[in-house]
């Protein structure tokens, strides 16, 4: 599959870029992609959240009636659960919500988001270029050239580029990534995907 390469200024240079098949024109296994950001996400999740449980709670363990002839519950503390200020039943405790998921599964669904995203006609590649200096206005004239303002754009460089990069970080709804550091979730994120032209070979490389 050839997709032509678009220069900054949202014009075709002339040449195309030749996509594998195997990575970008490969039939999408959404399941794996559900598992991949799934994954994602978990691994967002600090964890951190903690309930005090009925031995935790700074209560007096008085007991409060006496055991018999009161005609109610036989409580032995203000710690029960059904007290205000008592323990909490199967409260939320830290916890790691991490799990395991196989590498080949992981690029199957980079795979498989890259592949729709090219036959949904959501990927265009841009031609290699840096920025003199870190400006906001650069990228925006940059995405406005290319009609993308206000969209939700994702820009895969070949490798990390401060200015590029600098430039973007402002911006709502905009990401600039590397190649090796892109998830599924970014790209199943983004409506529309920029690839420069280095980048290409370098997600093929590593998706194979």
């Amino acid at each position: 599959m050839n997709l032509a390469v678009i220069n900054k200024n949202g014009k075709e240079t002339g040449r195309t870029v030749t996509l594998a098949d195997d990575v970008f024109g490969i039939e999408p296994n959404q399941h794996v992609v559900y598992l991949d950001v799934k994954h994602y996400l978990a691994n967002q999740r600090q964890g951190t959240h903690k309930s005090k449980q009925r031995a935790e709670v700074n209560r007096s363990t008085k007991k409060i009636v006496r055991q018999k002839g009161s005609g109610g519950a036989r409580h032995g503390s203000t710690k029960a659960p059904i007290f205000v200020g008592g323990g909490r039943v199967f409260g939320p405790t830290p916890r790691d919500y991490d799990f395991k998921l196989n590498k080949k599964i992981k690029v199957l669904a980079r795979k498989s988001v890259l592949s729709s995203r090219v036959k949904e006609n959501n990927v265009s590649i841009i031609e290699d270029f840096t920025f003199d200096a870190p400006k906001t206005k650069s990228y925006l004239t940059f995405l406005g050239a290319l009609s993308l303002t206000g969209s939700k754009t994702l820009f895969i460089i070949s490798s990390n580029d401060d200015n590029v990069y600098l430039s973007a970080r402002n911006i709502p709804r905009t990401k600039v990534l590397s190649a090796d550091q892109v998830s599924t979730y970014d790209l199943i994120n983004a409506d529309k995907i920029l690839i420069s032209e280095g980048a290409v070979s370098k997600i093929e490389s590593i998706l194979n």
